[in-house]
């Protein structure tokens, strides 16, 4: 088992993402972990609900491969078109 010096150190929002998750985009079911960002695989328009947020935000013209720095609730299928998208958890 290799060594992590990091081990002892705590998981913050600034940290490196210890669980990477794929996301299913649905406009009913909340997302399993509240994450730090959003990993873009394919560009587009997506549509989310942020942890604390009262009301959908649409982001517009997202780049393949770019990082979303939000922590959403809801990644919502309505309004989506970017895809292989990747909560960095």
């Amino acid at each position: 088992m290799p060594t992590d010096p990091f081990a002892r150190h705590a998981d913050t929002p600034e940290a490196p993402s210890l669980n990477p998750l794929a996301i299913t985009p649905s406009d009913a079911v909340p997302l399993v972990t509240t994450p730090k960002a959003l990993y873009i695989g394919t560009g587009g328009t997506l549509v989310v609900r942020t942890a604390s947020g009262a009301a959908d935000v649409t982001f517009k013209n997202l780049s393949s491969g770019q990082i979303l720095p939000v922590r959403p609730l809801f990644v919502r299928a309505t309004g989506t078109t970017a895809a292989d998208i990747v909560a960095l958890a």
